[in-house]
């Protein structure tokens, strides 16, 4: 028997609902392979916590997460508890923590997802955004000199170093080269003289070693407005970390909003845990009343499956998502229905089942 330890951090608002659904599906997939065991323990970090402990995470978190074999988010954030300290004394330490270098998050308009673009063909919707996760404009580089004076000035300063940005590159050329796509870098080269510019000869660089895969190159401002009007144009992208924060927001409006946006943060090197999570927010207004939707944390089970090796399992999850989509019957408010958290979750449960009970 493959078993698989889990670290859960529900985390604030809506995360302990929707992260209980993906953890249904979760073992869904193990009740159909007797061969496959999660076994979860739970954290109860976040700001909540933050609130009553004045920590977002215990001081020997990093340390007692080290062993997992993964981590399953829910959401962080809550009023009374400032952005900056929620991302960076939890979110951050993690993906710091265990070197979760690479971020990965599909833009994929599946069957049933509505998109706001005219003339679209749901195949011109398929990016696969592999955005560098440990560096960058986040690397939390910089000064905050004569505060409250007059002459006040802040300091927020990009790092790029040539393991890091290489590392992030050399990993999305393997990717679109395994996928048989081409690959495109977003950069701004332009504008920003000397990080940018590192990036793009990096870039160019590390092509050579892969002439088999078609490349392009972009300034960030002008990939933003080629998302909107040639979709189609991007398939595996590999961009900086703020870049890629932004983008896959946006990519996430065109492929069916924010309530099925997936993100996995990854150590490919697997030396860490992978944490993987719905990339909407807590959303506190809604919180316990059966209201949240759950697929984003749904579709992020299915990139943890694939992440342990069982891409047909993950692909059969995501097959589930669309089917229950195009069905139409069985959704959240957000998407014009009016089930429950719980209910989305047993019915693409039901629907794994039956896929599994056809091709039995």
């Amino acid at each position: 028997m493959n078993k698989y330890k889990i670290a859960v951090i529900p985390g604030d608002g809506i995360g302990p609902e929707v992260l209980r659904e993906g953890i249904k599906v979760l073992n869904k997939i193990a009740e159909l392979d007797s061969s496959l065991h999660f076994e979860y323990t739970y954290f109860p970090w976040g700001c909540e916590y933050y609130s009553k402990h004045g920590v977002m995470m215990d001081e020997d978190g990093i340390e007692k997460l080290k062993n997992f074999d993964a981590i399953f988010l829910g959401a962080v954030g809550f009023p009374g508890v400032p952005d900056h300290i929620s991302l960076w004394d939890l979110l951050l330490k993690i993906r710091k923590g265990f070197d979760q270098y690479i971020n990965i998050r599909p833009i994929k308009l599946i069957k049933g997802a509505h998109c706001p673009l005219k003339n679209v063909n749901r195949e011109d919707v398929d990016m696969l955004f592999i955005r560098e996760n440990s560096e960058g404009e986040y690397a939390g580089a910089g000064d905050w000199l004569f505060k409250g004076q007059q002459n006040e000035v802040v300091l927020q300063t990009g790092v790029f170093s040539r393991k890091g940005t290489e590392r992030v590159i050399r990993y999305a050329f393997e990717t679109a080269r395994k996928e048989g796509k081409s690959l495109t870098s977003i950069s701004k080269g332009n504008a920003l003289n000397y990080s940018m510019v590192f990036w793009d000869q990096i870039f160019a660089e590390v092509s050579r070693e892969y002439p088999d895969v078609n490349t392009a190159s972009y300034l960030v401002d002008a990939a933003a407005m080629l998302m909107i009007t040639d979709p189609k144009r991007f398939e595996v992208v590999v961009t900086s970390n703020l870049f890629g924060d932004i983008l896959t927001d946006l990519g996430a409006a065109l492929a069916g909003g924010i309530g099925l946006a997936a993100g996995a943060n990854i150590n490919p090197e697997r030396t860490y845990p992978s944490m993987f999570e719905p990339i909407h927010g807590s959303a506190p207004d809604i919180a316990g009343k059966g209201l949240a939707n759950p697929l984003a944390a749904i579709w992020s089970a299915s990139q943890l499956l694939d992440f342990f090796g069982y891409e047909d399992y993950g692909k059969l999850v995501l097959n589930a998502i669309e089917e229950l989509l195009v069905e139409g019957k069985v959704l959240t408010p957000d998407m014009q229905g009016t089930a429950s958290t719980a209910e989305v979750g047993d019915k693409v449960a039901n629907i794994i089942q039956s896929i599994v009970s056809l091709k039995a």
